[in-house]
Parts: structure tokens; sequence; C-alpha cells
């Protein structure tokens, strides 16, 4: 028997599972197979299963929530915080992995607040703040460069202005001490307490997965299935399902930072402070039925409202003012847990004080360099301005910053022009996607000698930015909230018991549609269980419009989180008058009647700071002044008042069986389109004014004598009653509250 020959083990470092030949192959053969120890990572889908041609194995896999690698999960409503009232850590690796996959989402539209419109403005400071903020773009007469963006949440770039839905109201301001953005909302309540949660509710908000419809609505199954669980979105979700939820424009829209700030004087004095923004125009709003007819008639409202209002010069400007509170170890007002970002603090309580104006004077030259480039983080922050431990402010700190990253391309989003600081810039930072700076030097570090040292630290007397030495309650790392965020209803019932009867009904109606548009019924009674914990009038009449049982509350109805004041008056938007610079005032025309005074109304209009638009049967210039507007493009929505200068008969074009705005036959022979924006104007409560042949239009819609009905021997008069009762926004009194 002959032995066999025994080969050595090869040593280890071999490259290839088979010896090469000596001569080049030539003969076409597969791919080697991997080396013995090269057996590669075992086939799994993406969710863990093993492969399959079924669809199941590349779904979601067990009954658990895990991480992303498969870690299951005891909590995902609470990050990891340092003592239940203390900050946020950046140990908390489930929140990093959770906030930072939400950020990366969308390329490269924003996951949230993607349809905007902005401007460019200047703030002036009071001067007020002194005693409690040092921040240098405060003091009295000190004008500072600002760029304010407002948008949507939910919808996409190409959803509609007018959609019922919470809205941003973001300033950055270029002082000479750094950027400061205040990245504010128009409801001073969020969703939710823990940023941990956002990707949550705005999974929940966003049309479905499946289908992706429905676009810019919360009127859908998901959305209610949510905030009707997660009970700590009810408030926010009253707030936008009232009037403040279809804003009238811009312009006439409050804003809020949420979150609690703390400020320090000269002295490192400190307090507590929450940001307001108070439009100089009052806050107004849409009708649910303004708001549908502009989604179809002109998606564009809210964007060109605004820029053709600042190119008309009747430009738009904000009052900023803080409520002011001690610095207290709790970090409460009056019962008021005020890292509690779904909570505020009723102005009866702490009075908001004026410290500077915005006024926005110019319009983007360019949407995409602009608009869509600039980005706000609530971490670009001043000396004299600092963030406090808000679990939800905490998490938006990290989130803001990890959004650009992706969305503009990389880590130097700060040298876009419009996110350039106006105050000069020595970061040490280098290279990576998008530099524009040109840095010199051979050192950026410090310490250094070969740079000359260059750059140094900047001293007390040099104006640093300082984390605040605040005292950190000592506690044990939990993923807990404190116990006074658990009342989710009290400031709900306040906000609903502040609304007048008109404002009610019109929080009802919103109810009513967007629950009768739920498809599951379980998810209307677990929103009616909410509706009850907040007031059993709400409760009752939205049950009625759903054909639903009213349940019965089930939680107390007095728990202290409202500060005790039983109603607050600045909440109701039907308050008070404002001034009418920059409406829209629809003037209809009959080319074939008297309009010796035409022009003379026309810059009357423009006197007052106001926008005037002759409606007429077809284009050109009527006496001399253009024809903004013909029958077939007019549309009532687009009008703050109405004035008849004339009463067209039928025109050659009124086709009812083509045209929808032609309708049927109006009263006699008043053109229907005419009639059809008299109609609509009465039923949204708009002014509307006649004198002369326009006196017929009138009395073929309406009642004589009516609210708001101006009837006058000749323009001028009219105008001046029908601007008096623009003061008030609307005749409220046409309005019949509901009970």
């Amino acid at each position: 028997m002959v032995p066999t020959k025994k080969t050595p083990t090869p040593a280890p470092g071999r490259p290839s599972s088979r010896p090469p030949s000596l001569e080049e192959p030539t003969e076409p053969r597969g791919p080697l197979p991997p080396k013995p120890d090269q057996e590669g990572a075992q086939p799994r889908t993406p969710t863990g299963a093993e492969p399959s041609p079924e669809r199941r194995t590349t779904a979601q896999q067990g009954e658990f929530l895990t991480t992303s690698q498969g870690a299951r999960l005891r909590d995902t409503d609470h990050s990891l915080k340092a003592g239940r009232r203390g900050p946020v850590l950046l140990q908390d690796h489930h929140l990093r992995e959770k906030i930072t996959h939400f950020d990366h989402e969308r390329i490269p539209e924003r996951v949230v607040h993607a349809r905007g419109a902005a401007a460019h403005g200047v703030f002036e400071g009071y001067g007020t703040a002194e005693s409690v903020c040092r921040a240098g773009f405060l003091a009295k007469g000190k004008r500072t460069e600002v760029f304010t963006r407002f948008s949507t949440v939910v919808g996409s770039r190409g959803s509609m202005d007018t959609a019922r839905d919470t809205r941003g109201f973001a300033t950055k301001f270029y002082t000479d001490e750094g950027t400061f953005d205040l990245v504010a909302n128009n409801i001073p309540v969020f969703f939710i307490q823990d940023g941990i949660k956002f990707p949550d509710v705005v999974h929940a908000a966003k049309p479905h997965p499946d289908r992706e419809i429905p676009q810019a609505q919360s009127a859908h199954d998901t959305f209610w299935d949510f905030v009707s669980l997660h009970t700590e979105a009810q408030h926010h979700t009253l707030w936008f399902m009232g009037d403040r939820g279809i804003p009238r424009s811009f312009r006439m829209m409050e804003g809020f930072g949420i979150h609690t700030f703390r400020l320090s004087n000269a002295e490192g004095e400190t307090s507590l402070v929450k940001f307001h923004w108070k439009p100089t125009l009052g806050v107004h709003s849409l009708t649910w039925e303004e708001a549908q007819l502009l989604g179809g008639a002109d998606p564009d409202f809210h964007r060109r409202d605004l820029s053709d209002a600042i190119e008309a010069g009747a430009h738009p400007s904000w009052e900023l003012g803080i409520q002011v509170f001690p610095d207290n170890e709790e970090q409460s007002f009056e019962g008021i847990d005020l890292l509690d970002p779904t909570k505020f603090v009723p102005e009866e309580l702490a009075p908001v004080q004026p410290i500077g104006r915005l006024t926005l004077n110019r319009n983007p030259s360019n949407y995409f360099a602009e608009t869509e480039q600039v980005a706000f983080n609530p971490g670009h922050l001043v000396p004299g301005i600092d963030v406090t431990d808000d679990p939800l402010l905490q998490v938006r700190l990290f989130s803001y910053v990890d959004t650009q990253l992706t969305r503009l391309g990389g880590p130097n989003f700060a040298q876009l022009p419009i996110n350039r600081a106006h105050a000069p810039v020595n970061d040490m930072l280098r290279d990576g996607y998008g530099q524009q700076a040109d840095p010199a030097g051979v050192a950026p570090y410090r310490p250094n000698s070969l740079d000359g040292g260059c750059p140094f630290l900047a001293g007390e007397r040099d104006g640093a930015l300082e984390d605040l030495p605040v005292r950190v309650p000592e506690g044990v790392k939990e993923r807990e909230l404190s116990a006074t965020f658990e009342d989710h209803f009290s400031q709900a019932r306040l906000f609903w018991r502040s609304m007048t009867p008109v404002e009610k009904d019109h929080i009802v109606d919103a109810y009513s549609f967007e629950l009768g548009k739920c498809y599951e019924n379980t998810i209307r009674e677990r929103q009616l269980q909410c509706l009850a914990n907040i007031d059993e009038e709400l409760c009752t009449r939205v049950a009625a419009a759903l054909g639903m049982p009213a349940p019965g509350p089930t939680v107390p109805a007095d728990d202290g989180s409202d500060g005790g004041v039983a109603t607050s008056a600045p909440l109701s938007q039907l308050r008070g008058s404002w001034p009418t610079d920059g409406r829209m005032i629809g003037i209809v025309v009959d080319p074939e009647g008297d309009n010796s005074g035409l022009l003379d109304l026309h810059e009357a209009v423009v006197a007052a700071s106001m926008t005037p638009v002759v409606i007429a049967p077809r284009g050109g210039e009527v006496a001399g002044v253009p024809v903004g507007r013909t029958f077939g493009t007019a549309a009532s929505v687009e009008f703050d008042a109405l004035l008849l200068a004339g009463t067209p008969l039928t025109a050659p074009d009124s086709r009812p069986s083509v045209d929808p705005k032609a309708g049927a036959p109006g009263s006699g022979d008043v053109e229907p389109r005419v009639g059809k924006l008299i109609d609509e104007c009465w039923r949204h409560a708009k002014a509307i004014g006649a004198w002369g042949e326009g006196r017929a239009a009138l009395e073929a819609r309406t009642a004589p004598g009516g609210a708001g009905i101006v009837v006058g021997e000749d323009g001028q008069t009219v105008l001046g009653e029908i601007q008096s009762l623009l003061e008030s926004h609307r005749v409220w009194e046409r309005f019949p509250a509901g009970t």
C-alpha cells in the first residue's frame, strides 16, 4: 500500500480559494468560491427574517417594539434624563437612533414644515428687556436684520396653503453677537411632552404610507388613533380644531416660542420666559368654507398674500413680547409646570411685555436659495439667552442640526448665503461637503502657537456665549417624566371655555368633520372620551353630529394646571379692533354704467393702505382703472370686503352649463357670478357696500339693513363705513351661535 502523500497546511494569508495558474486564464468560468474560512454573513431580510419569496419576510417581525438591531424596548415615550426633571442625556442611544432616522426620512424636502413662505425684514429693540436679558439686539433702537419663514407642518411642498394645520413662525436674527433663531409656531403648546415622540406624531399625521393620502390633512384614522391614545396631544389638537388652524394670513398670525427659555441680564441674574409674537393687524382666520374654496381657487393664497402685501408697501409687523417668571427651583408658575410644552401660562397671570418690533419689508429674490435653504435651529443662541430642561426642546437641539446634514448636503450649511452669520466667524471647522470658505493658517486647533494662538477664547468681558450654571436636581437615570406632566385636559378645558359662541361652533364643526372622515368607529369612540374629559358640552355636540352616544368624563374636571384662571380673553380672536392695512377690497363695476367716481374710489382705497381690485365682465380698463379680475376669475375668498359700484347684466360669456361660477340664473337680469360673490361674502360674514346702481344687485341677493351691509350715496362714504367694519375682521353678528 502506497502511503498517501500529505500536503502541508498552507500558511494563512492566501489571497484566493485556489492557487493561480502560471498563465493568464482564457477559458470563461464563474467566480471562485470563497475560502473555507469565508462563509460571509448569513442572509437575512432587512427586518431580520430568513429570506423567502413571501412578502411577509421583509415586513416587520415579531410582536415587540425593538431597536433597528432587534433589541426589545421597554419604553419609547420618554427620553433618558438625569432625573425626572433633569436634562436629556446624550447616552440615550434609542432616542438618537429614533430621531436620527426620522430626521433623514425625506430627501431633500423637509420632513415637516416643507411648504413655506418667507421674507426679509428688520427687528428693532425697545430696550424694555434690559432688566432680564443682556442680548444686544434687544437694546433700545438697535436694528437687526432678520429672515422669517412661515410654514404648514404636515403637507408636502406641493400641498395647499389653507389646510387645517399648525403653522411654523421661525425667525433668524442676524445679530452682532451671532445668529439667534426663534423657532416658533402659531399655537403656544405642542402635541407631545418629550421629543422622543416626535416621529410618532408626525408619522400619525402624515398621509397613510400605503396610499400616500390624505395630503395635508389630519382628518384620517392614523392621526386620531394616535391623539386619542396619547392624550397629552389633546390640548394642541383643540387649538388647531379651532380657527387658529386656518389663519386668514401669515400677517394675522400670532407666534409662540412654545418652550420656556432662561434669560440672564448684565448682572448675571436669571429669569424664565416665554416668547410671544403679537401681529399688528390682529389675529384673524378663514372660515372652513373659505379655506376649502381657496384650496382649489388659489392653493398659494398665503404666500401670495404675504409677498403682495410687502410689494404693495403694507409691510406686516409683529411685536415681540415675553412673559417673565421667577427662576425658582421648581421651574413652575402658579402651579403650571414651565418645562411642560403642552402647557401655556394665561396672560391674566403673566402679562406679555413688549420688547421689540419685527417688520417684514423685502421679498426673497430666489425661493430655493433663501426660503428653501434657510436652516433654523433652537440651539442658535446669543449671550443672554439659554435653554431649559424642557424634554422636547432638549431633543430639538440635536434633531435640527442632524436634519440639515442630509437636507442641505453636509456640515457646512451655515455657509449658504441665507444662513451666514452677520458676526465674525472663526470656528476652526474645516473641509466637508459644501465648504465655501477658504480658511487660512495651519493650526485649526487649540492651543496652538503656529497661528499665533488664534483663535482665542472669549472672556467674560468679551461677550461670550455662556452655559448658565444651573443646578441639576440629583436623580436617577430614568425614562420618566415629572408627575406635573400628567394633566392632559385642564388647559384644553380653559381654551374651550374661553371661546365665544361663534368660535365654539367652529370647533364643533371641525371635530365633526375630522372624526366623520375616520373609517374606524372605535377611534371616534375613543376621541369622544377625550372630549368628554375636556368639556361635557363639547363632547355632547360632537357626538350628536356623529350620531353617537356621548360618554361621561373619566378624569376630574378641575385639576389645577390652568393656574386657577376660569377663562382667558386673549385666547379668543374676536375681541378688539385692528388696522386694515393690506386688506383686499373687491369693487364690482358695470362698464356701461356711471363710473365717474371709480378712479377717486380706487385711490382712496390705496391711500388707506388697502388693495383695490376692480371686478368687471372682461379685462382692460373701466374709467381709466385697470380691471383686476373678471367675473370668470374673481373668487370671493380673495376679498375682505365687497363694494358694488354697479349692477352688471348677464354677460355674454355667462354659460351655466360650462362655467360653474356662473351657476343657475340669478334674480332678474343680475349677472349670476356677481350674485355668487355677494352670496359667499354674506355667508362668510364679510362687509358689503353698495351705492347708486349697485344697490339693485345688493337688494336682489341680501336682506336690506342686515348686519354689515352699508348703503350710501357715493363710494367714498360707503368705503369709510366699510373700513370701520373691517377693523373687527368680520361682521361676527352674522354668524348665528349654536347651542
